[in-house]
């Protein structure tokens, strides 16, 4: 499994040499509407492939997954968080990121 980290995509800008200081870096929300659909469909599917959620009775293909991820992104009901400190990006319900800033 592959950990999806912001400068292996294009666009998003990498500070080599930036310096390290005593504060921990918060986690920053990204709004799911500033990127691209491709990036946008990378990101939630790696969420869905590392989470081992139950979906019940029924099963759901990877598609249909990522559909209801995107869905509940679209809704306001879940947030992408990048991590800077880890360089990693997680899908957090919304009312769960507000404590993680």
């Amino acid at each position: 499994m592959r950990t999806l980290r912001m400068a292996d995509r294009p666009g998003v800008a990498h500070r080599p040499g930036a310096q390290m200081n005593d504060e921990v870096p918060q986690s920053v929300v990204v709004p799911y509407t500033e990127l691209a659909a491709d990036l946008l469909h990378a990101v939630v599917e790696s969420y869905v492939l590392r989470e081992g959620t139950d979906y019940g009775e029924r099963e759901f293909s990877l598609d249909e997954k990522v559909a209801h991820v995107i869905s509940q992104l679209k809704r306001g009901e879940a947030q992408i968080m990048f991590d800077p400190e880890t360089e990693t990006v997680s899908i957090v319900p919304a009312n769960k990121s507000a404590g993680l800033r």
